[in-house]
């Protein structure tokens, strides 16, 4: 689920923690930066989840006003296309999402349903749900097209559920979009009839990313001082003093790659940090990080300090 431009910006943010509360523990906070990628995890079956318990409250609500004493025609047949849908279904009876939600508890909507009943407001008053409900027929095409455009439009950019999700836990902010990324990703490549090629991903794609995480986490904080000698005199335009905190953290962690991870090409780092910085920084700061690394590298290319080994390498 999580690519590597991810991994670095989890770590950027515990290093700015570790720094903001003073603290020197870095067993403690270690500790956290897994914990805080493990819980996307959470939000991942969290979010997923909201499709199963909104079709499964319209589901209820169906067959209590169909129930009532005085209930209408069009009650007693109603139209029940929208908790019929194939990829809603599908996910409700998928065995490896029922397991995941069970074992991690998540039980968010079960607690908060008043967002559960929420969303299904916001659904029924979109133009989306009144063309889909133009009929009565379910085709899988149909249903799935719907699905992704419902996660997209109205579930993920709900703002009241994002500042839920917010106060719920705030390591959540910048993960949310890559989870949304990955379900709206999934719900596109169902297929019919085929429940069991759904599965829950893993958090990261291999064991090398989980030992990235640690590693450049453990090599940057423990080289801090080493590190930041690399660009205190090549900022000549710039009162070292006053460079931001998160672009200094940034310039560590590029450098400490381009020192101490052989099969990371420079380029590549040079690239995701750029991005990070754009993010995550004042509007000057890329154009200051791409001028101190670019530099560094040419000089440590010319004191063969850059070693790196592997395809593509610079």
């Amino acid at each position: 689920m999580l690519n590597r431009r991810h991994i670095r910006v989890k770590v950027m943010q515990s290093i700015y923690a570790m720094h903001q509360s003073g603290s020197d523990n870095l067993e403690k906070q270690e500790k956290f930066l897994l914990y805080s990628i493990d819980n996307i995890l959470d939000l991942y079956l969290l979010m997923l989840s909201s499709l199963i318990e909104i079709a499964k409250k319209e589901s209820h609500f169906l067959d209590k006003s169909s129930q009532k004493h005085l209930a209408t025609a069009e009650e007693k047949n109603a139209n029940k296309k929208f908790v019929n849908n194939a990829i809603f279904r599908m996910l409700s009876e998928n065995q490896s999402l029922l397991k995941a939600i069970e074992d991690r508890k998540i039980t968010n909507w079960t607690l908060n349903d008043d967002y559960i009943l929420l969303l299904l407001a916001d659904i029924k008053k979109s133009d989306l749900y009144a063309n889909y409900m133009k009929n009565r027929v379910n085709t899988f095409e149909e249903d799935q097209e719907f699905a992704v455009s419902l996660f997209m439009e109205v579930i993920a950019a709900n703002e009241k559920l994002y500042d839920y999700l917010e106060d719920y836990k705030l390591t959540w902010v910048d993960d949310i979009p890559v989870v949304n990324t990955q379900i709206i990703k999934q719900l596109r490549a169902l297929k019919p009839n085929a429940i069991d090629s759904f599965s829950v991903p893993k958090i990261y794609k291999d064991s090398e990313d989980a030992q990235f995480a640690i590693d450049l986490f453990r090599k940057t904080i423990l080289n801090e001082t080493e590190l930041a000698k690399e660009y205190i005199n090549k900022t000549p335009n710039w009162d070292t003093e006053r460079i931001a905190e998160i672009d200094t953290i940034i310039l560590k962690m590029a450098i400490c790659e381009f020192l101490k991870f052989p099969s990371i090409p420079a380029k590549v780092t040079i690239n995701e940090y750029l991005e990070i910085a754009k993010e995550y920084s004042t509007p000057k700061s890329s154009i200051f990080i791409n001028g101190i690394l670019d530099n560094l590298v040419k000089e440590f290319q010319s004191t063969n300090r850059l070693t790196k080994t592997g395809r593509g390498l610079m």
